[in-house]
């Protein structure tokens, strides 16, 4: 009877163990599994925000490859100036283990941004290949060393001849297409194909687009990454968003000419604070330290039927 209640007791002892155990376990599945959730969504919500901007970047003749390098150089430059230990940069190895990158990609991205050389050195678009080759081989320009007009196809002296040598993998129809849409070739009277530019033109006003990515896109999605920033000090930068489904298609027009009024003058009344804060900081003998501020507003109205996202 004595061993029996002991076997029972210890039996008892031990359920408890076990039960916590097992606790903790499915909690740690639950979590993991949360977190490939969270992860997933980030990704997903990342593949919409890229859509418009490969959009830029394919009417300016940016590929795939340039892009990466761009991607590559700031996953390092991040991962090292903002995951480091006790103030210090983050290591190669740490970087290496943060970004997928090998340790040797993370040296020569290191090296060329303590360099300061940002620039990207990777192998042009298909486009720019062919317009460059066009004006420099021999075999394709005139006795001036101009670019000749050249027929679609034929051997020899032909444009599908010069996509097949330098467009890559880029069918010769799809490359006229492409070249033809920003205004870098055009077809004479002849049939043949006239080339109008040396490098690809971008279809969009390139001084307006670098300053709206650097005062606009920068400082939204910078405010984002500030915001989910799970531990910054409670001094939460504001956003605030407006949207609705409600607006019939023949309406847009009016609710985008009110919006274009209301946000200039807002955006009037927020210069103004600029301009007088800049004015106080006119005194050359002023060692105040400043800090870039930005706000911005915009409108958005989606007008493709194949909406990148269903709001």
């Amino acid at each position: 009877m004595w061993q029996s209640r002991v076997r029972y007791g210890k039996t008892w002892a031990i359920f408890p163990s076990f039960v916590i155990s097992l606790a903790i376990f499915q909690s740690h599945q639950y979590i993991a599994a949360m977190q490939e959730k969270l992860k997933q969504q980030v990704l997903d919500a990342f593949l919409l925000v890229m859509r418009p901007i490969v959009r830029i970047l394919l009417r300016y003749g940016i590929g795939y490859r340039e892009f990466v390098e761009v991607a590559k150089t700031a996953y390092v430059d991040v991962a090292s100036s903002d995951f480091g230990l006790r103030g210090r940069p983050t290591n190669i190895s740490r970087v290496a283990v943060m970004t997928g990158l090998t340790r040797k990609e993370v040296k020569r991205l290191r090296d060329k941004i303590e360099s300061g050389d940002s620039r990207i050195s990777v192998k042009t678009t298909p486009l720019a290949d062919v317009l460059h080759h066009w004006h420099a081989q021999e075999e394709f320009t005139d006795a001036r060393g101009r670019p000749m007009a050249l027929p679609f196809s034929g051997e020899g002296k032909s444009f599908s001849t010069l996509v097949k040598k330098y467009g890559g993998d880029i069918p010769a129809g799809a490359m006229r297409t492409e070249l033809s849409r920003v205004g870098a070739i055009r077809e004479n009277p002849n049939g043949e194909l006239e080339v109008l530019e040396r490098v690809v033109v971008p279809d969009s006003d390139h001084d307006g687009l670098i300053a709206v990515l650097v005062h606009g896109a920068y400082a939204l999605l910078s405010n984002i990454a500030h915001n989910s920033d799970p531990i910054r000090d409670n001094d939460q930068m504001p956003n605030r968003f407006a949207y609705t489904q409600a607006v019939t298609t023949d309406r847009t027009s009016q609710i985008r000419r009110i919006a274009k009024d209301r946000i200039g003058d807002f955006a009037q009344s927020i210069d103004d604070i600029f301009i007088a804060y800049e004015a106080l900081h006119e005194k050359p003998n002023d060692m105040e330290e400043t800090s870039p501020v930005a706000v911005g507003v915009f409108y958005f109205e989606e007008r493709d039927e194949n909406a990148d996202y269903d709001w």
